[in-house]
């Protein structure tokens, strides 16, 4: 009896063993883990769990074969939107392994480019001129670009030409409606002279009103960009397959809207009822 218990016992022990050495073979043959980017998923019909074959060169001699363990979603790029973002990230030892040119003993170890961030931006050049006089041929380059250089400042000024013609327009088009209103007031504006108003009481009236217009257009116009600003974005997203943020507006942007209008429809209405108020009470009258 004690000998069947030692060979059970025995038995348990070897199945055991043999089971935790299959699963680390298992272990040791799994390719290594790779994510790769949404587009790439949807282009190449991949999903995780799939293994795929990677190659540093185009004719395909170093190549590794690697199994997917999740997809992401790209940080958006502006300067890459219309750019597919065919993509994949994995481990470093692995990069090395799959990039490293046998026939170059030293590949594996040197480096072409090394991205470092600094805890004070305003130090770039202080740290390129240590980084050259400690290791010489080494060049340190900011990633940023001047503001002079920014593609984005042109883009800024554009959108700041179009604003200033935007509201040139709009207030040419306010005077106008104005100008109207006021015409269509005149007997209002003889009758109340005639009782006694006057003409500085008649242009706080016209100006409250201008500010409650102008007011109200911005308000509006707040509204509708609220509203439409979902739809431009998810145009542009499907159009570019991104997640970039197109259109925002932001309570800063309303609330710079609001302000510059105020003003402008207060000139307005002041514009437009001058040219009536100046005249004498007979000819509003039209007597």
């Amino acid at each position: 009896m004690w000998t069947l218990r030692t060979l059970a016992a025995s038995f348990c022990v070897s199945a055991a063993a043999a089971v935790l050495a299959a699963q680390a073979s298992d272990h040791n043959t799994r390719p290594p883990a790779i994510l790769i980017t949404r587009q790439l998923a949807a282009r190449a019909r991949l999903a995780v769990g799939d293994v795929v074959t990677l190659a540093a060169d185009p004719e395909g001699v170093r190549r590794a074969q690697f199994r997917i363990t999740g997809i992401y979603e790209p940080t958006p790029d502006p300067m890459r939107f219309t750019a597919p973002r065919i993509e994949a990230r994995m481990h470093l030892p692995d990069l090395i392994d799959l990039a490293a040119d046998p026939s170059d003993p030293g590949s594996r170890e040197s480096i072409d480019s090394l991205n470092v961030r600094l805890a004070d931006p305003n130090d770039a050049r202080a740290f390129g001129s240590e980084l050259a006089a400690r290791a010489p041929g080494v060049v340190a380059r900011s990633t940023r670009s001047p503001r002079e250089e920014d593609p984005f400042k042109v883009l800024e000024r554009f959108h700041v030409a179009i604003s200033a013609v935007t509201m040139v327009a709009g207030t040419a088009f306010l005077l106008a409606l104005m100008v109207i209103r006021a015409e269509e007031r005149r007997e209002t504006v003889g009758i109340l002279r005639l009782v006694g108003i006057s003409r500085r009481t008649l242009l706080l009236s016209v100006a409250i009103e201008g500010v409650l217009i102008a007011a109200l257009g911005a308000v509006f116009g707040v509204l509708l960009a609220l509203v439409t600003e979902g739809l431009v974005n998810r145009i542009f997203q499907a159009r570019y397959d991104t997640a970039l943020v197109f259109v925002r507006v932001t309570p800063s942007i309303a609330l710079r809207a609001i302000v510059v209008a105020a003003p402008l429809g207060v000139l307005a209405g002041l514009g437009a009822s001058w040219t009536l108020l100046r005249r004498n009470i007979l000819s509003i009258i039209g007597r």
